[in-house]
């Protein structure tokens, strides 16, 4: 019997690109306010050039992308000639601007509706890439646990956060439904981890890997009935 139903976050259950342009304006209006030369003459052309080389770098932090900003923030900070104890300092105060807008989502339609049915007969958790606090949404309430791909150090579509689910969770591989809307890091990755899927797509094609597709989360509820009568 399924007994666990974890979700992706961004573009599942809200639309992420409001909630990170929301975030980088208060991030650059805190930078631009305390240390404006740390962005003086730098276009996103210029900055997003700067966190590819940065990733090349210390690839590790491909999979802890809070770090990855802050450190990020570090070194425009150390290039605008800020001694190293204060840029460390400020990056961490601007990081706090960011995150703090990060969490102010605006949810897809259906998504708290159909989040109060299923807590009534399933255990819900949050699995995410990203750095978005689901306990700081309004969604927070339906969630019994929350994982980020930096708390175990890896990300979708690597096994380790739905590994790490499921040990938390104490349920078996056949007990979990996956939600998610990225093919690549949410299907595949359940996939790999044994567990099954709904796809969250516009795609019309059926997935092979997928248990079903769905366009809108208010068919998610039947689904997971009729994946809940296959078992």
């Amino acid at each position: 019997m399924i007994n666990l139903i974890t979700f992706d976050l961004d573009d599942t259950l809200w639309d992420v690109r409001p909630a990170l342009i929301k975030a980088e304006h208060a991030q650059n209006e805190w930078l631009q306010q305390h240390y404006p030369r740390a962005l003086e003459n730098r276009d996103s052309h210029d900055l997003n050039q700067r966190k590819k080389d940065l990733i090349k770098q210390q690839p590790q932090l491909i999979h802890h992308i809070s770090r990855f900003r802050q450190i990020f923030l570090e070194h425009l900070l150390l290039d605008a000639g800020v001694p190293p104890s204060e840029a460390q300092e400020a990056a961490m105060q601007a990081f706090r601007a960011f995150i703090a807008r990060r969490n102010d989502v605006e949810l897809f339609e259906h998504a708290e509706s159909v989040l109060e049915e299923l807590k009534q007969h399933y255990t819900l958790a949050a699995l995410t890439n990203g750095n978005a606090d689901v306990r700081q949404t309004p969604l927070a309430a339906y969630f019994s646990f929350a994982l980020k791909a930096e708390d175990v150090g890896a990300a979708k579509p690597a096994p380790d956060l739905f590994l790490a689910a499921m040990a938390q969770a104490n349920s078996s591989p056949e007990q979990i439904v996956h939600v998610g809307d990225s093919y690549d890091h949410d299907i595949v990755g359940a996939h790999r981890a044994g567990i099954r899927s709904v796809w969250l797509t516009n795609e019309p094609q059926p997935c092979a890997l997928a248990s079903s597709t769905i366009q809108c989360l208010s068919e998610l509820p039947n689904i997971i009935r009729t994946l809940q009568s296959e078992n």
